[in-house]
């Protein structure tokens, strides 16, 4: 039986840097603290040390506008090379007003990064890595997980973005944002329950900088 549900279009599914990324923009220094400030807020167990290692001041933050409603971040360095362009990588990105989101490559580069999470199981495994959406039984089922919900709410409301682990893989597959809250998801486990936005081996995973 499936767990998720195969979808037609996918934003970075097939992401080109050379043909699909327009407009780039250094990010102002007050713009950039409200990026962390969002960050923050939608991952209350990150701290601002820990934003700050991975956003350093000391290296610019550019913007590339992705499509009509996305904006790619990514973290600028400059070569030791005199004469050699710098280069920028992917950390972040953001679709409309939605959750701001982390690159698996950013992820993986820091296993520890304490960001929203959940488990979908080890059947829902080849699916996801098509570039499917969650579907709710894949967080309920033995080997899924959420966070626990309480009294002061659940433990993912509909709309956070989440970092998606995978049963039995030790490195983070797909990030994406919640269609319904994991209290919703608990009660009526039909339908989607995560949509997902970058998974390993799209385009974008496959970008190791934009030049």
């Amino acid at each position: 039986f499936f767990f998720i549900k195969k979808i037609d279009s996918l934003m970075f599914r097939k992401f080109n840097p050379d043909s699909d990324v327009s407009t780039s923009t250094k990010v102002k220094a007050s713009v950039q603290r409200s990026l962390k400030s969002k960050i923050l807020e939608g991952n209350p167990d990150l701290t601002e040390e820990i934003l700050d290692e991975l956003l350093p001041k000391k290296s610019p933050l550019v913007q590339y506008k992705v499509g009509p409603h996305m904006m790619l971040y990514c973290k600028h360095e400059e070569p030791d090379e005199e004469g050699v362009s710098g280069s920028d990588f992917p950390v972040f990105f953001q679709q409309r007003d939605g959750p701001i989101l982390p690159t698996l490559k950013l992820v993986h580069q820091y296993p520890g990064l304490l960001m929203k999470n959940v488990k979908v199981d080890r059947g829902a495994i080849p699916y996801l890595l098509g570039g499917a959406n969650v579907m709710c039984p894949g967080l309920t089922n033995d080997g899924g997980f959420m966070p626990d919900d309480s009294e002061d709410g659940p433990g993912v409301d509909k709309g956070d973005g989440v970092v998606i682990f995978a049963e039995g893989k030790e490195y983070a597959i797909a990030v994406g944002f919640m269609t319904k809250s994991s209290a919703d998801i608990r009660k009526n486990c039909k339908g989607i329950g995560i949509e997902i936005s970058h998974f390993l081996g799209d385009g974008l995973y496959q970008t190791d900088e934009i030049q």
